[in-house]
């Protein structure tokens, strides 16, 4: 984990380091010369669902905050640094199961933008498209923390929960987040995306019911943000 966390910093710091050097051109396979960058920095907020051996879907609240780098044209790589709750109830009337928990997440990624952005190949990067759809694809971990209980509504006191399945909460996984988004520049130098994102993950305990449910399959959850991306330089 420490050697995930060493790799994940470097990511994430790298278009820093890049955009502290100062405007550089560089040059694409037709010859055709650009610049790297620019730096946004977002913020973001949404919904999260679960998906996993408890079928009722109860959305919870998501907020995230990273960074996106232009490497290229139409790619760029970033990070998310995301906090966000599951809930779930049971598809299963006679087990009356549920859950609730808390998470984090720190992922990098890479974007890809199928569409052309003038702003790449221009110095004072002054002319944008108006609207950029991407696809993205990460990877990173997640920091768990579930509760389970019988019926429908949450505890109000901790004695309410069942006894953990696992005496290490809280638990962490490696994840792998796919999914795409539409960006809109509305101003310059802001813009304003709709993401969706659906993570795969290596556990099968985000809901604390994995002996209690289907230990042979693992968890997943899918996040949908507006966020707003802010050009730095």
């Amino acid at each position: 984990m420490r050697i995930a966390s060493f790799l994940l910093g470097a990511a994430l710091l790298a278009p820093l380091a890049s955009q502290a050097q100062g405007p550089r051109r560089h040059y694409d396979a037709q010859g055709r010369g650009f610049y790297r960058g620019p730096l946004r920095l977002t913020a973001g907020g949404g919904a999260a669902l679960y998906f996993g051996d408890l079928g009722g879907l109860r959305p919870g609240p998501a907020v995230s905050a990273g960074l996106v780098y232009t490497w290229r044209p139409h790619w760029a790589v970033g990070g998310d640094l995301t906090w966000f709750q599951l809930a779930g109830t049971d598809k299963l009337l006679e087990r009356a199961l549920a859950f609730r928990g808390r998470n984090l997440s720190l992922t990098s990624f890479v974007r890809f933008e199928p569409l052309t952005d003038p702003s790449w190949y221009g110095a004072t990067r002054n002319q944008y498209a108006r609207i950029k759809p991407y696809l993205q694809a990460g990877g990173g971990f997640a920091i768990y923390n579930p509760k389970a209980y019988r019926g429908v509504n949450i505890p109000n006191v901790p004695e309410g929960f069942l006894p953990p399945e696992r005496p290490d909460y809280p638990g962490t996984a490696l994840i792998a987040p796919v999914g795409g988004g539409l960006s809109f520049n509305v101003v310059p130098r802001l813009w304003i995306s709709a993401q969706g994102l659906y993570t795969f993950t290596t556990t099968d305990h985000l809901d604390d019911v994995s002996q209690r449910g289907n230990p042979a399959q693992n968890d997943g959850y899918a996040t949908f943000e507006l966020k707003a991306e802010y050009q730095i330089k």
